[in-house]
């Protein structure tokens, strides 16, 4: 339809009766169009609200407008619809919790009950294999590493790396679970 929906002359009609012709005359083909351009038809009804919506917030471009109407109305749902995709892209995708996705945030209270473990089955072993497992695991050095800053050859520091190891293996499958000491006295050991 070429031209304003409504002569000059007949404004007295309600903003709601104009929007409600608007529908009338151009909602099935607003809602066609949307779907071309959104490929889903429950965005695209949503598209066709809110250009209603602002066709109603500015009814006096559509009775007083130069060009179609439906134009106007077409021109206002392709910018709608390339609002939408810029703001979808400028957030971070949404990800649904999941077992695959675990939640961002997971109770810490596992992780001190392991460290307390760990802490007291280091605390029941020999200062030697300690300071073996200190060197190996927490400052993350080579077997020469280790041999070199603790003085001792490199079979030592495998050997007693093994024993240590299945001391601690052994102090975990003791009664299926660790004993843990009420305060690790080798705490200061591991994290210095």
């Amino acid at each position: 339809m070429a031209g304003p929906l409504w002569p000059r002359g007949r404004r007295g009609s309600t903003d709601e009766a104009l929007i409600r012709t608007v529908y009338e005359e151009h909602g099935n083909a607003l809602l066609s169009y949307a779907i071309r351009l959104t490929g889903d038809r429950a965005t695209a009804e949503d598209v066709v609200q809110e250009t209603l919506i602002r066709a109603w917030r500015h009814s006096d471009a559509l009775v007083n407008g130069r060009g179609s109407v439906r134009g106007w109305l077409l021109t206002v749902a392709r910018h709608i619809v390339i609002d939408r995709q810029r703001a979808k892209a400028a957030r971070p995708a949404e990800v649904a919790e999941s077992p695959v996705t675990p939640p961002v945030e997971d109770d810490h209270a596992d992780g001190v009950v392991d460290t307390m473990a760990v802490l007291g089955a280091l605390d029941r072993l020999s200062p030697e294999h300690r300071e073996v497992l200190t060197e190996l695991y927490y400052r993350q050095r080579s077997v020469a590493e280790a041999a070199e800053t603790l003085g001792i050859p490199a079979g030592t520091v495998k050997s007693r790396s093994h024993y240590a190891l299945k001391a601690l293996r052994e102090s975990f499958t003791e009664d299926n679970r660790p004993r843990v000491p009420q305060r690790p006295a080798g705490l200061r050991e591991v994290v210095a």
